[in-house]
């Protein structure tokens, strides 16, 4: 069985990783093409170019990768087209992925699913329908995505969250790291996202020193950003300690951490699955920010509080993004933490907590999809 991936991003390896390894498990004698980080690379993929060339997010992000982002996806394309895999399998990062899926289509009969729903219950809920044409089949993270993308003429399975596999550090290891009140410090995974943020983020530190002087701040930091966060770090005026990506501790400061400041994406789910109480900010670049402004169709973007379907969680989107706000929003969060402890836990249980491992699941839908194709086409 041969199968062509496509990842793009952090978030997109630890997905592509969980679902090879699934794949191995059920068709040991799958072979894989594509493009990946080290977590599918360890999986067995030979990656055909560095994956940090697709990471990027955003309308003016973009533009200036305009020309080599379009000759990867014409090379991607050609790629699929001529190793003619039994199914192509693209994970998140749609401007790419979506992009390459049709040009593929557009040239062949090759099975296309697509990993992680378009956000339609956001934003552009016609993306759905657009990705029709060329997606045949969408492995939700969300358990309220299927039947958005159903109806759009896609099947759909929802596989579970890959944040309720991954392992949580013990209390005994939590305590072992660090004393005191801890303030995780999470400014992004992209670099886009840690300069834009990183100099708020350092000023809502500062204010939070000043009411709380004993506070230790901790980032831990992704593949990709660690040497741009300590330059940006160095800058403030409170000192804070960088983990490096491969630090052993990652988890014990995740499960130790009093509260967090984090940027808005899935870390939410991670900080949620340790039960951390959190603060979530963000802000894009301008163009982008006004043209996302204009379409958002939700009144939160946390992840948690949408799957919790509560509004538990504070957030600071855009031109709120303010350090003054977002500093006394997490001193609030660090004198009453137990207000979040049960959106967190009930939003766990419906990404999947205790079942079935997200990965594996991922596994079984490609492939049950897959069969079902094969004896329609007989």
């Amino acid at each position: 069985m041969k199968v062509f991936v496509i990842a793009g991003e952090a978030s997109g390896d630890k997905l592509g990783a969980a679902l090879m390894a699934g794949l191995k498990t059920l068709r040991p004698e799958v072979v894989f093409d594509g493009v990946g980080g080290p977590l599918m690379q360890a999986e067995g993929l030979d990656s055909r170019f560095a994956m940090e060339e697709l990471s990027v997010m955003g309308l003016a992000e973009i533009l200036p990768k305009y020309r080599a982002l379009k000759a990867r996806i014409r090379q991607m394309a050609e790629a699929i087209i001529t190793t003619q895999p039994d199914v192509l399998i693209t994970i998140d990062s749609p401007d790419f992925c979506l992009r390459v899926a049709r040009l593929v289509k557009a040239a062949s009969n090759i099975r296309t699913v697509h990993y992680v729903a378009p956000t339609v219950w956001a934003w552009r809920p016609k993306r759905a329908e657009k990705m029709a044409r060329h997606i045949d089949h969408v492995l939700a993270l969300f358990p309220f995505e299927p039947p958005l993308m159903q109806a759009a003429g896609m099947d759909c399975d929802f596989v579970g969250h890959p944040v309720v596999a991954e392992p949580v550090a013990s209390d005994a290891e939590a305590a072992a790291v660090g004393s005191g009140t801890v303030v995780l410090v999470l400014p992004g995974s992209r670099k886009g996202e840690v300069a834009r943020l990183a100099e708020r983020f350092g000023k809502a530190v500062a204010k939070i020193t000043t009411a709380v002087p004993d506070a230790q701040f901790v980032i831990p930091t992704t593949r990709g950003v660690h040497d741009l966060v300590q330059a940006q770090v160095a800058t403030w005026a409170t000192p804070v300690t960088v983990l490096p990506p491969t630090s052993p501790d990652k988890a014990a400061w995740f499960k130790r951490a009093d509260v967090a400041l984090a940027a808005s994406g899935t870390v939410s789910l991670e900080l949620a699955a340790n039960a951390t109480p959190m603060v979530i900010a963000y802000d894009m670049a301008w163009l982008s920010r006004i043209i996302i402004s204009r379409m958002l169709m939700v009144d939160t973007v946390t992840l948690v509080n949408l799957v919790s379907d509560t509004r538990v969680v504070p957030e600071f989107i855009g031109n709120a993004c303010q350090p003054g706000p977002i500093a006394d929003a997490v001193l609030a969060v660090l004198a009453d933490p137990q207000a979040q402890r049960a959106a967190m836990a009930l939003c766990m249980e419906r990404l999947g907590q205790g079942g079935e491992a997200p990965g594996l699941r991922a596994a079984k839908a490609v492939l049950e999809r897959l069969d079902q194709a094969a004896i329609k086409d007989q």
